[in-house]
């Protein structure tokens, strides 16, 4: 019902996942990210209690592998599942269950693992990686959108389009980006529509945040108004 996208951004260690599927609001219950240590995408007949329990067995520095293997000590339903992890340094585990809907398979790279099930072929799988290859210029969460956009551009998930999440985590506890599309006729580009309208305000707002470096974040008025200042004549450059 779903393909992800996990990848590491090999500059920062930043770890992102974007994903799409007909299928109401799959943020919700696809994407799992823990900052410094790892990614995973659970889809298919979706057990979201995997995410969860893979990043546990990652943080306490089991191998991804391993940590995929284990998953199925509570859940016997292997058959019907499809997972696909990646660690804090890059490496990559996946599954694809023998029960899972056609077309349905994995693929990897460097820094990046692919997934899907129920989609229209395994083209959707080779243009998300070869567009994220192709746009190693881009920031990372612009290269994890254009990814899933190449993928839907061959079909994605057979049955159509409804949601589709990006998520993004960095060196912080919470979240760079979390954005979702619960429910929409052409969701991976309305997700694309609506990151563009958060690199306003609140890609702002987001400079001035608490962080691991300043737990306070930024509260001195001038400060303030240097930020809004900047962010101000970009967007009169970019109009």
């Amino acid at each position: 019902m779903t393909w992800s996208i996990i990848a590491r951004d090999s500059q920062t260690g930043a770890l992102g996942i974007a994903a799409a599927s007909r299928f109401f609001a799959l943020g919700a219950l696809v994407p799992w990210i823990r900052s410094g240590v790892g990614a995973v995408a659970t889809q298919a007949m979706v057990n979201p209690m995997l995410g969860p329990a893979v990043l546990d067995r990652l943080e306490s520095d089991q191998s991804v592998s391993s940590a995929l293997d284990h998953c199925w000590d509570d859940d016997q339903g292997s058959a019907l599942r499809q997972i696909h992890a990646l660690d804090s340094h890059g490496n990559r585990a996946a599954h694809t269950g023998g029960a899972c809907i056609d077309w349905c398979g994995h693929i990897g790279g460097p820094d990046i693992s692919i997934a899907g099930n129920m989609l229209v072929g395994a083209q959707v799988l080779q243009a998300s990686l070869d567009e994220y290859a192709a746009q190693a210029a881009l920031p990372f969460p612009e290269r994890l959108l254009a990814s899933l956009l190449a993928g839907d551009g061959t079909g994605g998930d057979k049955r159509g389009r409804q949601s589709a999440v990006l998520r993004i985590h960095g060196t912080e506890i919470y979240p760079d980006w979390d954005i979702r599309v619960d429910d929409h006729p052409d969701a991976p580009n309305e997700l694309a529509r609506v990151f563009a309208v958060g690199q306003g305000a609140f890609g702002t707002f987001k400079q001035l945040m608490p962080n691991s470096t300043n737990p306070g974040g930024i509260t001195d008025p001038d400060q303030i108004a240097a930020v809004r200042a900047k962010a101000a004549e970009r967007d009169s450059h970019d109009g």
